[in-house]
């Protein structure tokens, strides 16, 4: 027992104790006493690909273990021993694991791969804080300390860290996308594993948004990427980015110039941080920002869209592209339809740029930032399906129809 708490203790990122080769016969005869006794568990590749880790308390039986052990030979690879809770129990940890309350857990049985649950807002800081690169993607995100912050002196210790495996985890039972009001809990997800390697000063600023994992469930695109599987879905920022692309290359086989200028998703576009006026009015910008204010009138100027009205004013990017859309056979009724979700957002970013705003929580932004991806989805749609039928489209394939589209 006391040689698998060292292993466990004494290694980075607590493994377990191999048991081969010659070890076997001498190990076995404890090993099954304590098994018994509820002090060890076994680990084999039945539980996991890597013995050396313990993703998560073993999930098979006692007597499976027992068999594992008693079954054991010298000459295989062997299998790993690790303390349960109650063989850690009454154990004193190492004075390195003081102030990291995540290190602790592990050290008190929490499996490399079991999850802690936190408050969406844990991860301002790090968004807001221009010492840090971080990246939002639509199940997911990561965030680390940049080189030029390392390197800077006046950086303090403390906040060089990173955790590039950060997941987004839901509770949807009360969920009703018809019900504004209806409660959609969004939090984050993160592997202990990932949470060791937190300062200390990091790990209780994490402890203090920790939250129950009550009827908490991983996103799905996300869990099945950690797991080693290939993921054929994409949320609703990859889709609308999608969408883009397969605009822009229409647009170049049909008119010889992409209508889009930038077709890749800024690395903090992503889920509302907080229900808060400020982060809606942040959205909303970045949102027309990379469609309105992302069209290029160049194309419309190749296209013979006129950048002047009859009195000499400029025609606005979304104005030339209904005076395309109506020039190509498309009505004014079908025009205004599909265009509506992006004048509406072209509207709501005016709208704080022209009065003093008091910020405020409102938890029906959280579905209306839903409903307007899926809007402005659906427009993008609209707009290639149409520009899909131009003549020199006739070989465009959309490699993406076959994915699915996750809306949250």
């Amino acid at each position: 027992m006391q040689r698998v708490r060292k292993r466990f203790l004494g290694s980075r990122e607590f493994n377990g104790l191999h048991i081969h080769g010659g070890d076997v016969e001498m190990a076995r005869g404890p090993g099954l006493e304590l098994l018994r006794a509820g002090l060890l568990q076994v680990v084999t590749g039945a539980d996991y690909m890597n013995i050396h880790i313990r993703p998560w308390p073993s999930r098979r039986t006692l007597d499976d273990q027992v068999q594992d052990l008693e079954s054991l030979t010298p000459d295989g690879y062997g299998v790993c021993l690790y303390p349960t809770p109650a063989g850690m129990k009454g154990v004193r940890l190492p004075a390195r694991m003081a102030g990291r309350p995540y290190a602790r857990a592990m050290a008190r049985g929490k499996g490399t791969l079991e999850l802690a649950y936190f408050e969406f807002a844990v991860l301002e800081q790090y968004r807001n804080d221009s010492r840090f690169r971080f990246g939002f993607g639509d199940a997911g995100a990561s965030m680390w300390l940049t080189d030029e912050a390392s390197d800077d002196a006046e950086v303090f210790e403390r906040d060089h860290v990173g955790l590039s495996h950060i997941g987004f985890a839901y509770d949807l039972s009360g969920y009703d996308a018809q019900d504004p009001e209806s409660p959609i809990a969004r939090r984050v997800a993160v592997f202990y594993c990932d949470l060791i390697t937190l300062t200390p000063e990091h790990q209780r600023r994490w402890e203090t948004y920790r939250v129950p994992d009550d009827n908490l469930q991983p996103h799905p695109i996300w869990w099945q990427s950690q797991m080693g599987h290939w993921v054929e879905e994409v949320g609703p920022f990859s889709h609308l980015f999608m969408e883009i692309e397969n605009l822009c290359q229409l647009s170049t086989m049909a008119f010889g110039e992409p209508l889009f200028r930038v077709t890749e998703r800024p690395a903090d576009l992503g889920w509302l941080l907080r229900p808060s006026q400020r982060e809606w009015d942040d959205f909303v910008l970045q949102l027309d920002k990379v469609l309105s204010d992302n069209l290029r009138h160049h194309f419309f100027d190749t296209a013979g869209v006129p950048a002047t009205d009859k009195g000499g004013q400029r025609i606005g990017s979304l104005n030339r592209l209904q005076h395309f859309m109506l020039a190509h056979g498309v009505t004014v009724a079908e025009a205004t339809t599909v265009l509506e979700p992006l004048r509406k957002i072209r509207k709501a970013r005016q709208k704080p740029a022209h009065e003093v705003r008091v910020d405020m929580t409102d938890r029906t932004f959280i579905h209306q930032q839903i409903s307007l991806l899926q809007e402005v989805i659906g427009a993008l749609t609209g707009i290639r399906g149409w520009l899909a039928t131009h003549p020199n489209c006739r070989s465009w394939k959309n490699s993406n129809e076959n994915l699915t589209a996750y809306p949250i």
